[in-house]
C-alpha cells in the first residue's frame, strides 16, 4: 500500500508541474510534525499534507467547483475536480 501511495505523489506531483501550478504557501506544525503545501492555478486550489516530508504518508484535498471537500485518492479525481473548475473561467 506504501508504493501506492508513494506513486500517487509523484503521479500528482508530475501532472502538476507539467500543468504549471505554483506552490502558493508551504506551513509546518512544528508540534505535530506536519507539513502543508497549497498549490494553485488560476482558480484551483488543491493541499498537500505529509507528516515530516513521508511521501508515503501524503495527502491530497481541493475543493470543487462549488465549494465541496473532495479527498484525492487518485489522479484523477484531482483531474476531475481541476477541468470542471477550469471549464467554468469564461
Amino acid at each position: 500500500m506504501n508504493n501506492v501511495q508513494a506513486n500517487l505523489h509523484a503521479r500528482v506531483h508530475n501532472w502538476a508541474d507539467s500543468i504549471g501550478f505554483r506552490l502558493n504557501a508551504s506551513q509546518t506544525n512544528k508540534k505535530s510534525k506536519i507539513i502543508t503545501n497549497h498549490y494553485f492555478f488560476e482558480t484551483f486550489n488543491f493541499f498537500e499534507k505529509a507528516r515530516e516530508n513521508d511521501l508515503n504518508h501524503s495527502k491530497f484535498l481541493c475543493f470543487d467547483m462549488y465549494g465541496e471537500k473532495v479527498n484525492v485518492n487518485s489522479l484523477l479525481d484531482l483531474q476531475a475536480a481541476f477541468f470542471e473548475n477550469i471549464s467554468q473561467l469564461k
